[in-house]
């Protein structure tokens, strides 16, 4: 799954919020917290007389709110599940028998530490999108302010891009290349 952190952290805190209100329910129904909380009714206020008198309509409308925040949150849920841009396993034949299955993080982690390695980059970072037949390289480095912004770019489209198509097996793989340039403030305030 690759939701983040934040949607799980809020749906592990509902589902605790939620298993603490069950247990304290149980645990006041059983008279945990004395005879009269037990003998004391759920819904004994205005809200409970108001729901008697209009139980006609009141149920399905809850009903049918409820069905719909249940879609929604299968809607939401099937996002978080299958709308990932990464590809899975990339299978790429090889010159003999059988088959060779090559993993997107192989490739992209080879192709980042090449690119971090070159003069003048001082980040990069890369990865795989689309599906696994038809998939697609993207590239993004960030250069120093004081290299030369040709000869990098250059350097790794013929060497880092050339290797990953290489070693994909396929010369025609779709790469996009994204380049920054940072600017050295402290060379320039002094």
């Amino acid at each position: 799954m690759h939701g983040d952190r934040t949607n799980r952290t809020v749906l592990l805190v509902l589902a605790a919020l939620m298993v603490a209100a069950g247990g304290l329910g149980g645990a006041a129904s059983f008279g945990a917290f004395g005879q009269e909380v037990q003998r004391r009714a759920l819904t004994d206020n205005v809200v409970a007389d108001y729901i008697d008198r209009n139980s006609s309509w009141f149920w399905p409308a809850v009903a049918g709110v409820a069905l719909i925040l249940v879609l929604l949150c299968l809607r939401w849920l099937l996002v978080i599940l299958f709308s990932t841009d990464r590809a899975g396993d990339l299978v790429i034949s090889s010159k003999g028998p059988g088959r060779t299955a090559l993993r997107p993080g192989a490739v992209t982690r080879a192709v980042t530490e090449e690119i971090e390695s070159y003069p003048g980059v001082s980040s990069a970072g890369a990865r795989i999108i689309g599906d696994p037949d038809a998939a697609e390289l993207v590239v993004n480095a960030t250069v120093e302010d004081s290299s030369d912004l040709a000869s990098v770019r250059r350097r790794i489209e013929t060497e880092a891009l050339a290797g990953a198509r290489a070693a994909l097996d396929d010369p025609n793989l779709p790469i996009r290349l994204d380049l920054t340039v940072t600017t050295d403030r402290a060379a320039r305030v002094s």
